[in-house]
C-alpha cells in the first residue's frame, strides 16, 4: 500500500477517534460541550479534512496532517499526566471507560503514525538539488 494511502486512512482514523474522544470528554464533564466546542471541533475537522482530501501528496496537505498526527499524539499525554485515566479518576465506572481509554491509546498511536508519515511525505518532495 502506498504511504500516501496510508497517510489518508490514518487522518481520517484520528479525526474520527478525535470526535468520539471529544464526546466522551463532554459526556463524562471534563469539556463544557458549548458553542466553542462546536465551532473549534468544526473548523479543525474542516481544515483537517481539506487537507487530507484535497491536498493529498502535496507540501499543505502533509503540513496539515502532521500537525493533525501531533495534536493526536497530544490528547493522550494531557489526559494521562496528572490524576489519569485509571480507577481513581472520575470516570472510574462510567460504562464507556474501556472505549475512552481505547481511543485515547489509539490517538497516540496513530498521531505518531501519522506525523511520520508526513515527514516521510514532506521529505520525499525535496527537490532534487538539495538531495544531492
Amino acid at each position: 500500500m502506498k504511504e500516501a494511502s496510508m497517510l489518508t486512512i490514518a487522518s481520517l482514523f484520528s479525526l474520527l477517534l478525535l470526535t468520539f474522544h471529544l464526546t466522551g470528554d463532554i459526556i463524562y464533564g471534563w469539556e463544557k460541550g458549548g458553542l466553542a466546542n462546536l465551532i473549534g471541533i468544526t473548523l479543525i475537522g474542516v481544515v483537517w479534512l481539506y487537507g487530507v482530501l484535497m491536498f493529498r501528496e502535496r507540501i499543505p496537505g502533509y503540513i496539515i496532517t502532521l500537525l493533525g498526527g501531533l495534536v493526536s499524539l497530544l490528547v493522550p499525554y494531557v489526559h494521562m499526566s496528572g490524576k489519569g485515566v485509571g480507577v481513581a479518576s472520575r470516570m472510574s465506572g462510567h460504562s464507556g471507560h474501556f472505549f475512552f481509554v481505547w481511543s485515547l491509546l489509539a490517538l497516540g498511536v496513530i498521531g505518531l503514525f501519522s506525523a511520520i508519515l508526513s515527514v516521510r511525505g514532506l521529505w520525499s518532495l525535496r527537490s532534487p538539488k538539495e538531495a544531492g
